[in-house]
């Protein structure tokens, strides 16, 4: 149990530096830093899936195309909707409805895994749920009190769409992925992660190709293929994708092995933890006193959550005639 924390934390810490990146290169349209991320990580696995082709080959043609969805879903698609959410509605706005997740996941893997899993009561889990639920909406009301700018309802409407796309598209993976690596004990989280990386290579090798034909005509003043700052954009694009898409994609697939589905959704919230203390760091700012409440309650809940146990369903036995 502490070591399944420990690594879904590390996975966390990792995933908010997602959140520094577009900081970094703020001229570059979301398009083209997820797919470039992608694509960076599918070059690194090229060695890595050379080094581990004997495990790799254990994997069946159902597995690849789970990797190929599981990628799809919780990598290309789930970025690309979060980044263009937040070109829309703003980081804090986009950033309230992706951290409901510790909430969403939870809840679907308690009505989904209890059978498998075991079951948290509703009466057990709610108070941990609520923690978190007040703790996300303390710490975004704070960021909210900025205020939104160029407001249009259609910007705005279409902005909440794609956030919620990307939960769902995440919360998705998230089950999914358990699930995989839960059914399939003997397999190496090592080797899983480097399965996905390797699928993402093709269909991010595509989207990047778009990306630049796209550019080329919207914005035909934009280099090509690298941007402005090209050993910027690539020293990035490779870091977020060692640090971030590939080690953070490893330390959460042995959190997953390692805990049940209802209890490692809620450790999803060290990402918000993760992403707020990154912000509050580039600020160089204290958090004001109602994010600090709110970052207090998100740990609280997250801790209850950990210390409920699960319990397994109840099998009748059968009469004997």
């Amino acid at each position: 149990m502490i070591s399944g924390v420990l690594y879904a934390l590390l996975a966390g810490l990792l995933w908010g530096l997602i959140f520094v990146g577009p900081l970094i290169v703020p001229d570059y349209p979301a398009v083209l830093q997820s797919t470039g991320r992608y694509l960076a990580l599918g070059l690194i696995a090229l060695p890595l899936a050379w080094l581990g082709r004997v495990r790799l080959r254990q994997l069946t043609r159902s597995d690849w195309m789970t990797a190929l969805a599981l990628t799809m879903m919780g990598n290309l698609i789930y970025y690309v909707c979060l980044a263009s959410a937040i070109q829309r509605t703003g980081a804090p706005v986009s950033t309230m409805i992706i951290a409901t997740l510790p909430v969403v996941i939870p809840v679907c893997a308690n009505l989904l895994y209890s059978q498998r899993d075991g079951k948290l009561s509703w009466r057990r889990l709610a108070p941990a749920l609520a923690c978190i639920a007040i703790g996300l909406v303390c710490v975004n009301i704070a960021e909210l009190r900025h205020g939104l700018p160029d407001f249009t309802w259609r910007r705005y409407g279409t902005g909440i769409a794609l956030a919620f796309t990307s939960v769902g598209s995440w919360a998705w993976y998230a089950l999914r992925n358990a699930r995989w690596l839960r059914e399939n004990p003997d397999k190496n989280p090592m080797m899983w992660a480097t399965a996905q990386a390797l699928v993402t290579l093709p269909v991010s090798l595509v989207g990047y190709l778009a990306a630049c034909l796209w550019l080329g005509v919207q914005q035909p003043d934009f280099s090509l293929p690298f941007g402005p700052h090209p050993l910027v954009f690539i020293v990035l694009m490779f870091a977020i994708a060692v640090l971030c898409s590939w080690v953070g994609a490893l330390c959460w697939n042995i959190a997953c092995q390692r805990l049940p589905t209802v209890i490692v959704g809620p450790l999803i919230v060290f990402e918000t933890l993760a992403g707020l203390l990154y912000t509050f760091l580039l600020r160089q700012s204290i958090p004001p006193l109602l994010t600090f409440c709110g970052i207090v309650l998100l740990v609280c809940g997250v801790v209850m959550a950990v210390l409920s146990k699960p319990q397994k369903a109840s099998v009748i036995p059968l009469q004997q005639e």
